[in-house]
């Protein structure tokens, strides 16, 4: 970081019904770690990555910057990206640290390595793929367009400030049937009733501690689906920053259409 004008902080832990060993060491340590770095060298002004996670599940609601979720987590993600936002980051802001906080949402695009990604590789390429069924959404952002949302955020946005950088909201069952339509195929998909999925979570957790579970059948990855939304307004980012994300159509056409 040495003589940089400034910082963005974007790495993290994301392994949804993985080991979570290395989960805190990345994601609130290194957080610190990077945070603290930035201090001691004096840099002007960082960007810090957090999440709609930290949030967790919003029950339907959409949510802006000023709401903050107290718990139950329902994934060690949700736990750890809360703690480096609001023990960490926030902290150190108070303390004068010249620092934005930046939360995306479902970030989509080409050459998505993600869980998610690979899921919605398989369902343009007309492959049966299962799914969470409705209310169970999140929000959908371009890759093109959260990369942006970062630059503008270290260009216009005041120090101390948070920023959600999220897409518009749909339920899963949408966003993989635009994915289909833009890539002309018909989506083959079961989609899971919600109640379901939390029925069968702690039975999962219960295999899990005897027998290897992949990691999109998990416990966990079943309550971060069985129902949930992770919902944001960015409402604010649009109107002090310029953010500006692109439909979801519009996006997936982009991605997927042959």
């Amino acid at each position: 970081m040495k003589g940089c004008d400034g910082v963005f902080h974007l790495a993290a832990w994301y392994e949804v019904g993985t080991d979570p060993r290395n989960a805190r060491a990345i994601n609130v340590d290194g957080t610190r770690n990077v945070l603290e770095a930035m201090r001691d060298l004096n840099i002007a002004k960082g960007v810090y990555t957090s999440s709609l996670a930290v949030n967790s599940d919003t029950g339907g609601r959409v949510v802006d910057e000023d709401y903050v979720h107290r718990g139950p987590h329902l994934s060690v993600y949700d736990q750890t990206k809360w703690e480096a936002h609001h023990s960490v980051a926030a902290p150190m802001i108070d303390e004068g640290l010249p620092l934005v906080i930046t939360m995306p949402g479902i970030v989509y695009g080409p050459s998505d390595t993600s869980m998610l990604g690979g899921i919605m590789r398989d369902a343009v390429r007309g492959n049966l793929v299962t799914l969470p069924g409705p209310p169970t959404g999140g929000c959908w952002a371009h890759v093109e367009d959260t990369a942006r949302g970062h630059v503008l955020a270290m260009e216009r946005a005041a120090a101390g400030s948070t920023y959600m950088l999220c897409g518009p909201a749909h339920t899963y069952q949408e966003a993989f049937r635009v994915a289909a339509q833009a890539a002309g195929v018909k989506l083959r998909a079961a989609f899971l009733p919600p109640a379901a999925l939390r029925t069968m979570a702690p039975i999962v957790d219960a295999v899990g501690r005897v027998l290897p579970v992949p990691a999109k059948l998990s416990g966990e990855a079943m309550r971060v689906t069985g129902g949930t939304t992770y919902y944001g307004d960015s409402s604010r980012a649009q109107r002090d920053l310029g953010f500006s994300p692109r439909p979801l159509r519009e996006g997936m056409v982009q991605t997927f259409s042959l």
